[in-house]
């Protein structure tokens, strides 16, 4: 069994808008242009994928992204949501993973496994209730790989690719509080 490599998580400003946005764009292609039709990639591109939009997202409050670092190399990228950021429910008592993205060359490190329990430890530090996300019916991959941390499906939503109408598996973990006497 090999053995996890440690990465070093740190969280994005503003100043990393541009990095940020490269990698958004690599990643999301790398994984979904060969499933998907160019022009419905490129629409989705056009709106998901610009300066202002990064920009906004970095400088909104209750959005936090994050790097995974390796040996000094930018490995992946997290997108964690609270409060009125989720993309969904909005839900104080819950966090929303809406992106969890590793470059394919850094796939088998236990980088993703990392991006989850840094997850996990920050909703139980924030005494939050569970955490969810969405994810594409067809990327089976991923699905169980979030089962596998204990996610399970408890409903659907639409995603629109372009002009391509697909579905999400919304996926959820209950996160167990601590019984800490209080002080």
């Amino acid at each position: 069994m090999a053995i996890s490599e440690t990465v070093t998580i740190k969280k994005l400003t503003l100043a990393d808008a541009d990095v940020l946005l490269e990698l958004s764009k690599k990643t999301f292609f790398d994984f979904f242009a060969h499933l998907n039709k160019p022009e419905d990639m490129e629409a989705y591109a056009s709106v998901a994928f610009t300066p202002q939009k990064i920009q906004a997202e970095l400088s909104n409050p209750n959005s936090h992204f994050f790097f995974a670092m390796l040996d000094g190399e930018i490995t992946g990228y997290l997108k964690l949501n609270y409060s009125h950021a989720q993309t969904e429910f909005q839900d104080p008592a819950a966090v929303e993973i809406e992106r969890i993205y590793v470059l394919a060359e850094y796939h088998g490190k236990k980088i993703g496994h990392q991006f989850i329990d840094f997850t996990l430890k920050a909703a139980t530090d924030k005494n939050l209730q569970y955490v969810w996300l969405g994810v594409w019916e067809h990327n089976l991959k991923a699905i169980a790989f979030y089962e596998k941390h204990g996610f399970e499906v408890f409903s659907s939503h639409e995603f629109v690719l372009g002009s391509d109408k697909q579905t999400d598996l919304l996926m959820r973990k209950a996160i167990l509080s601590s019984s800490k006497p209080k002080a």
